[in-house]
């Protein structure tokens, strides 16, 4: 077996358990973006040049309510801060790579990591080949669960009643395992109450904005917790 064989079937592998999450997952995103009124297209655009997926989930219900890009864009960098923190435990490895360092960078999401920090190339396999391969597998994994979701929602008339409550109820799973990981509830509380307050101050359309900044800066009063010794 050549060198390039070797790694392009080890990184095939390694990805196998990412495919089966990211193809239903992928498709799941790309038949709520159709049924909320996109253009199936935009599933794989999204796919290739944004690739977070829960950013993307969000982003069908921030179009669809027409929240301004500013908006947008402070939701999406907070949903996806912790990209930073995977990225600083791999500057030095990055710093060594040249031909893939920028893929590598923009293709980092939560499964890429932990295969990147958990799995080793086979004997003689360039390190940052297999990393670059690991990457590319797992996005392409991505756009075509998510191809086939938007393209499969063309193809049926139901006009899915509700189904933006998925998008809902998705969020609060995701919110109450970070609640769960964190055991602070303090951040979320503050996040709840500024929103709540916000709506009932008559300030609908400014909510998201107002209640990021809000929640954001609550966080850096709370006190700190000790670690246990």
């Amino acid at each position: 077996m050549t060198k390039q064989a070797k790694t392009v079937t080890a990184a095939l592998s390694a990805t196998t358990p990412v495919f089966f999450g990211y193809t239903s997952i992928g498709f799941a995103f790309g038949f709520l973006l159709v049924k909320s009124g996109m253009a199936w297209y935009w599933s794989p655009i999204m796919g290739i040049f944004i690739f977070a997926g829960a950013a993307q989930f969000l982003a069908i219900g921030l179009l669809g309510a027409g929240t301004s890009p500013i908006e947008m864009g402070l939701a999406v960098l907070l949903l996806n801060a912790r990209h930073a923190v995977y990225g600083f435990s791999l500057l030095d490895r990055f710093s060594h790579f040249r031909r893939f360092k920028l893929y590598l960078i923009f293709g980092l999401t939560d499964e890429t990591y932990a295969l990147l920090t958990t799995v080793r190339p086979p004997e003689g396999v360039d390190r940052e080949s297999f990393d670059f391969l690991i990457t590319l597998f797992n996005q392409s994994w991505w756009v075509i669960g998510s191809t086939a979701g938007a393209l499969f929602g063309t193809q049926i008339s139901w006009d899915a009643p509700g189904i933006e409550f998925a998008l809902t109820a998705l969020f609060v799973v995701l919110l109450v395992e970070q609640i769960r990981s964190l055991k602070r509830p303090g951040p979320f509380l503050i996040a709840l109450i500024s929103a709540v307050l916000l709506n009932l101050a008559g300030f609908k359309e400014q909510t998201l904005l107002v209640g990021i900044l809000i929640s954001t800066t609550g966080c850096f009063f709370l006190p700190r917790r000790e670690d246990a010794a």
